[in-house]
């Protein structure tokens, strides 16, 4: 008997757990990544999106940029540049705009590279080429050139593309079309949203370019299928009332349901596969440790509480607090299925001191807004998204649902 060990098959972890179960979601990456379009795996917090791209991908055949908060396009330009081997430096030239040009620099082994010399200084130093271009870390075709004369060919994965300020989100999506009519690069974009088709709301010319990945449907055939799985791995079993109750209260939340396993493993002293007949786990503080996992995340929900009632800065309107008001006053059922713009707007001006004569733009704007800020203030992942195509908000952290439900 294989002798695995519970860490490495229930509960969060940075490797893939044991118990992956492949899902619709894997076939549309494949199928996607083989057609050579840019992805898009969109979903909840902790649903499986990186995973998803771990399991069907190969270590070498990506380089990964995490993006942050605080970047513009050339940020994002100059993290793919130095993975892809690049050095960067401050170039004396500049571009046409003013800005000081970057000198980008790369050396590779002389005999690996066979065929002449490109365009650009180029030196030889201990049997290596060292080649040297001055480049717009601005311009997407710079940036393109710059790969193409390595021969770059690696996938590039833009993980937590939700952190990017809406700007740079919205000018990343114009280089993206640059991207894919003048080069063969192919990205995999990862973000935490619920919306299809969010880059191509960015950026109409995507449509047709850009593939999405959801990566936040669990079944309850699918979840009892990894809860299964880990009790074969482990040579352990969970009555059957506790599997359907785990499933029913996590809201289809994989994250909930594999940490939950975990710790009822370890509960029964099960840190291992079990050696002996299969051993029948005492699951009688399945609710104690499901509120114990989702209280985990208390801190950032309070957080999230005082974020939207101080909003970036006081104002006179307070409409972040407002928001807040709307999503507290919906039931769960609401909730799931999203906040229409139009009904936000419906609860606030019942109860708003400006009452009807509350103009809507200033709503736009603050829902437009609402992801920054939650960034801005450290809440990550994010807990709400709004989705400017189809107007609404929707929940990405489905552990707000017992903040919303509580008495008001």
């Amino acid at each position: 008997m294989q002798i695995n060990k519970t860490k490495e098959v229930f509960g969060i972890q940075r490797d893939l757990p044991m118990n992956y179960i492949e899902r619709a979601a894997d076939k549309v990456l494949i199928d996607s990544l083989d057609r050579s379009h840019h992805v898009v795996i969109y979903g909840s917090s902790k649903q499986g999106k990186t995973s998803l791209r771990k399991r069907n991908l190969n270590q070498d055949q990506y380089i990964v940029i995490h993006c942050s908060n605080n970047w513009d396009i050339d940020q994002i330009h100059n993290n793919i540049l130095k993975q892809a081997g690049y050095e960067l430096t401050i170039s004396e030239s500049v571009t046409t705009s003013g800005k000081a040009k970057v000198k980008a620099t790369v050396g590779w082994n002389l005999f690996a590279k066979a065929e002449g010399e490109v365009e650009g200084e180029v030196s030889k130093e201990n049997e290596k080429v060292k080649k040297s271009l001055d480049i717009d870390i601005e311009d997407v075709n710079d940036v393109i050139k710059a790969l193409e004369e390595i021969s770059f060919n690696k996938i590039i994965v833009l993980e937590d593309f939700h952190y990017l300020k809406p700007e740079t989100q919205k000018n990343f999506s114009i280089a993206l079309k640059a991207f894919h009519e003048n080069s063969k690069f192919t990205f995999l974009i990862v973000g935490v949203w619920l919306e299809e088709n969010r880059l191509i709301a960015l950026n109409g010319d995507l449509s047709g370019r850009v593939k999405s990945v959801n990566a936040d449907t669990w079944t309850k055939e699918e979840l009892n299928k990894l809860i299964e799985d880990g009790e074969y791995l482990l040579n352990v079993s969970f009555d059957s009332e506790t599997k359907q109750k785990l499933i029913a209260e996590s809201l289809q939340n994989v994250y909930v349901v594999q940490e939950v396993c975990y710790l009822l493993c370890i509960e029964n002293n099960i840190t291992q596969t079990f050696d002996g007949d299969q051993f029948p786990l005492v699951c009688t503080k399945l609710e104690d440790l499901i509120d114990q996992v989702v209280s985990q995340h208390s801190g950032r929900y309070n957080k999230f509480i005082t974020t939207l009632n101080e909003g970036f800065q006081p104002t006179e309107l307070e409409m972040y607090k407002w928001i807040l008001y709307a999503i507290l006053q919906c039931e769960e059922s609401e909730l799931d299925k999203g906040l229409r713009r139009s009904d936000i707007n419906e609860i606030i001006v019942q109860k708003h001191p400006r009452g009807s004569d509350l103009n809507p733009g200033n709503l736009t704007q603050a829902l437009t807004s609402i992801a920054s800020l939650q960034v801005r203030s450290g809440i990550t992942p994010i807990i709400i998204d709004y989705d400017s195509s189809a107007r609404k908000i929707n929940i990405v952290d489905k552990g707000i649902y017992n903040m919303a439900s509580q008495p008001r």
